[in-house]
């Protein structure tokens, strides 16, 4: 591949994913990546700040888009569905992504600092939720339960979805994992 084709970034992600999943995450350099994805370490820091990044870069935009999703639901369900309805609308976004998904969380699950990176990133998330929550007027400890149950059962729902293959797009998943927490917290 030449310095100058396209799609830059993309490159580099697809370099890091190969050497992440052949050598491992702690073996791999940035020098690597960049010559794996037929370019210069500066190109590498112009579209990430650290190796890290190559797996968890947009997620302040997934929790922008997150939060609007959730300002935009009906205003007359319960927080719970909210957040649902939510996660639910951004899911959908994920369908492209399976295989992409599915590496970067086996890359993610052998590492234990990519690890707690990703119980980080999760948290805030719950956070931006509750906080976008409380801004509807949803009473404490209801947007902290609701928020922080919401991302729990994406996660569950996130981690069935990639891995199993023949499994239906996440926001079907997702619907009928809430479903299964409603069932639960009712004791049936």
């Amino acid at each position: 591949m030449g310095r100058w084709e396209p799609n830059a970034r993309g490159r580099l992600v697809e370099a890091a994913l190969e050497l992440y999943s052949s050598r491992g995450y702690d073996q791999t350099t940035v020098a690597e990546i960049a010559k794996r994805a037929g370019l210069s370490e500066r190109t590498f820091f112009r579209h990430f700040t650290d190796k890290r990044e190559v797996l968890f870069g947009g997620a302040s935009e997934f929790q922008e888009q997150l939060v609007r999703a959730l300002d935009n639901a009906p205003v007359a369900l319960p927080a719970i569905d909210v957040v649902a309805v939510a996660l639910e609308a951004i899911a959908g976004g994920f369908s492209e992504r399976h295989e992409f998904a599915r590496r970067r969380q086996t890359i993610i699950a052998e590492n234990a600092e990519l690890s707690e990176r990703e119980r980080i990133k999760l948290a805030s998330l719950a956070s931006a939720l509750a906080d976008a929550l409380r801004r509807r007027k949803v009473s404490e400890p209801a947007a902290t339960l609701a928020a922080e149950m919401g991302i729990a059962v994406f996660r569950v729902a996130f981690e069935r979805w990639i891995r199993e293959t023949n499994q239906p797009d996440l926001p079907h998943i997702l619907r009928g994992s809430f479903e299964e927490l409603k069932t639960v917290t009712a004791g049936k």
